[in-house]
């Protein structure tokens, strides 16, 4: 670099500053650098935030990179910007969460077929949340929606990428799905113990 300044730090400040994650592309033309340098640079950044010693993470989703809180300092920081920890998601929206969070990309339909029953306002009580949002449509008959989560579901629950998720069996049930969300974050129990409504 002309600056005397690494890559890596270049690249580390201008993740610092952005206001929503960012690809290697984006991040490169900003530093003036190859992608590929860049991409490698990011794959060096997330193995020294994911050591556990950092109070920030590198969140990935859809090949776009964010530093997130790390999931074990996020109750002081919530205490320090005075936000409010008591947010609850009912049952029906955590199951609605799980089976989009498991199955994406999904259908309204998709995610009624595995619960048995209507999921339209829990489906739209996470998509006010910033959880899940569209993600495309279904090319089949009725164009159906399809549904994924997003960058705020990764940094609530604190996972780098969707690869974090914990592993189910191949034949999944709405329970063990939902299970699956309940292990990832139980610092987050204030999420799981809401209310009856969506």
């Amino acid at each position: 670099m002309e600056s005397g300044v690494s890559l890596k730090t270049i690249v580390e400040a201008l993740l610092f500053v952005a206001e929503a994650p960012a690809g290697p592309e984006e991040l490169a033309k900003a530093a003036g650098a190859p992608p590929s340098a860049v991409a490698s640079v990011i794959q060096e950044l997330a193995e020294e935030y994911g050591n556990g010693k950092r109070g920030f993470i590198l969140q990935e989703h859809k090949g776009k990179y964010q530093l997130v809180t790390s999931p074990e300092v996020a109750e002081y920081v919530a205490r320090f910007l005075g936000l409010d920890l008591t947010t609850r998601l009912s049952n029906a929206a955590l199951e609605v969460l799980s089976v989009v969070a498991y199955r994406q990309p999904v259908t309204r339909a998709q995610i009624e077929s595995v619960r048995g029953v209507n999921s339209d306002a829990a489906l739209n009580t996470l998509i006010q949340r910033g959880l899940v949002e569209e993600v495309g449509v279904l090319q089949a008959p009725g164009r159906p929606r399809l549904y994924g989560t997003t960058s705020e579901f990764l940094r609530i629950f604190g996972l780098r990428s969707l690869d974090d998720l914990p592993p189910l069996n191949v034949e999944v049930e709405a329970p063990t799905i939902e299970s699956g969300i309940r292990k990832l974050a139980p610092e987050q129990k204030s999420l799981f113990d809401g209310e009856s409504s969506p």
